[in-house]
């Protein structure tokens, strides 16, 4: 009988990796709590009309990656390949607009695209995810690009590159859309397949392609800056102030889209050296049409989103080290020590200390190299002889240094270890 395995495009996080991913969501909730954005959580499943609608039927998403089945009712439903339509579904189905003011809502969880797995880049992959929905004002777009900006510094990223652009409104597109058509279509048989397809189906995704032959003939396409109405215009000079005024540098990339049809006005992608070829951290924009296409009111919104795997992978290479997930390690071995030692290891959980007890009731040798290995600064030691004394032997990994210390006072409150920590730990 064959092994059983994760599928392909999935994988097991375990538990040393997990830490990062622990670490990372913690900066993420922490920053988006004090810039006053509240979590929302959708189902992992909807209806497939609504990413028809929302995300468009000539996107590769759509037509290509989508996981779609019949349930028992027949009704055709779809794994969310994205959070953006989910988090608009709900803004609608349970009146948040009424509510009035601007919501500020961010999500996290998984997302399943199929397609070809590399990477950073699977079959079931997690994104993070924030929307601001009722604000027109181009200050909500440069607050999000800064959110993300902020959070990938505090975990340590460097080498960040930001491109910004405008993809206009509906007119604006659809004017270029015709120069672009009538720009490419004589180069048609020298375009990549994807591209030729996407020249009916959606040709702004064309200016996309990382094909070298292609990009070659974008190159000289026209520009959609050109094309942009002065109100568009107006929105992307003002994002761009913003952008100046918090000292966040940037380039304007005309050739930016972003390969869902709902995007109006600010699209934009934060990009890392240190990611190769999928050089996109975080990637969103601006969608003041997709409420109302969904069936609510008209509601300008803005958001982005970026992938935890890749970001896990880029704050593993270069951002900095999580905190330590153990703070101590305790063997004990014998009938009287090993019950003084649950009882222990227990009291100080509720103190918030964070504790492994050993429970293999082996040598004392073996506990202690598995005491080394899990990473904990600190080794409580309780054999018989303290039992009988009431006291516990304190192995300090980072120095080496051993001392005796009563249970009592480690029972009676925290003081006694908080000041052990700092002081061991402060030693250079």
């Amino acid at each position: 009988m064959a092994s059983l395995q994760a599928s392909r495009g999935t994988r097991d996080i375990l538990p040393p990796e997990v830490q990062t991913w622990q670490a990372v969501e913690a900066e993420a909730r922490l920053l988006l709590q004090q810039a006053a954005f509240q979590e929302i959580r959708t189902p992992l499943f909807e209806q497939t009309e609504l990413f028809a609608r929302g995300i468009g039927e000539g996107t590769d998403i759509v037509s290509k990656e989508m996981y779609t089945f019949l349930d028992r009712g027949e009704r055709s439903l779809t794994l969310r390949p994205e959070g953006t339509a989910g988090v608009v579904r709900a803004y609608i189905e349970h009146g948040l607009a009424a509510q009035g003011g601007v919501q500020r809502l961010w999500y996290l969880g998984p997302m399943f695209r199929y397609e070809r797995p590399q990477t950073g880049r699977q079959r079931q992959f997690h994104q993070l995810g924030i929307e601001v929905l009722g604000s027109a004002d181009p200050r909500a777009d440069v607050e999000v690009i800064a959110l993300a900006i902020r959070l990938l510094t505090r975990l340590g990223l460097t080498d960040l590159k930001l491109e910004v652009n405008s993809v206009g409104e509906g007119v604006d597109r659809q004017h270029y859309r015709e120069a672009l058509v009538a720009y490419l279509e004589p180069h048609r048989d020298s375009l990549d397949t994807d591209s030729q397809k996407r020249l009916t189906q959606n040709p702004l995704r064309v200016l996309d392609s990382k094909d070298p032959r292609t990009q070659a003939i974008v190159a000289n396409a026209p520009s959609l800056l050109a094309y942009l109405s002065p109100m568009a215009h107006q929105h992307l000079e003002r994002v761009q102030q913003g952008l100046s005024d918090l000292g966040i540098p940037y380039t304007l990339n005309p050739r930016l889209v972003r390969g869902l049809d709902y995007y109006t006005h600010t699209a934009f992608e934060i990009q890392s050296e240190h990611l190769g070829a999928q050089a996109t951290v975080c990637g969103g924009g601006r969608y003041d049409g997709l409420v109302a296409q969904l069936g609510g009111p008209h509601t300008p919104a803005v958001g982005w989103a970026l992938g935890l795997e890749r970001l896990v992978l880029l704050t593993q290479k270069q951002g900095r080290p999580a905190g330590r997930s153990l703070d101590i390690y305790m063997a004990s071995r014998g009938p009287t020590a090993e019950r003084q030692a649950l009882v222990l290891a227990q009291v100080l959980r509720q103190q918030g200390w964070r504790i492994e007890l050993d429970l293999s009731g082996s040598a004392f040798s073996k506990q202690l190299k598995r005491a080394d290995r899990s990473g904990a600064p600190l080794t409580l030691i309780l054999g018989e002889a303290e039992a009988q004394e009431g006291t516990v032997q304190a192995k300090w990994l980072t120095s080496g240094e051993q001392q005796l210390w009563h249970q009592a006072d480690l029972l009676e409150g925290q003081t006694t270890l908080q000041r052990a920590f700092e002081e061991i730990l402060s030693k250079p």
